[in-house]
């Protein structure tokens, strides 16, 4: 993927390949049959050579899990089933 995130195009949406990434199901690094940052990190190569140009991430927040995570109970961390904050900021 690009190394920046930001983009002064305000229409950059109309060409772009936004793929959504439930980080949950996407890629387990760690053989506990749930997704996580590490794995969907490492994959990174992969969905830039699909043409992938931009990445819509599910909700990824710690939470009771009763509303497929948009029932967020802290809007300042990462959901540990998902790994660290330094796995989401590597990721990013």
């Amino acid at each position: 993927m690009q190394n920046s995130i930001v983009n002064n195009d305000p229409l950059w949406f109309k060409n772009a390949i936004i793929y959504e990434v439930p980080v949950r199901a996407f890629a387990d690094s760690n053989g506990d049959g749930i997704g996580d940052f590490r794995g969907l990190t490492e994959k990174l190569d992969y969905l830039q050579d699909l043409g992938v140009t931009a990445l819509w991430v599910l909700p990824f927040f710690p939470s009771p899990l009763r509303d497929d995570g948009y029932d967020i109970a802290d809007y300042t961390s990462v959901n540990p089933i998902y790994g660290t904050l330094e796995d989401f900021q590597e990721f990013l």
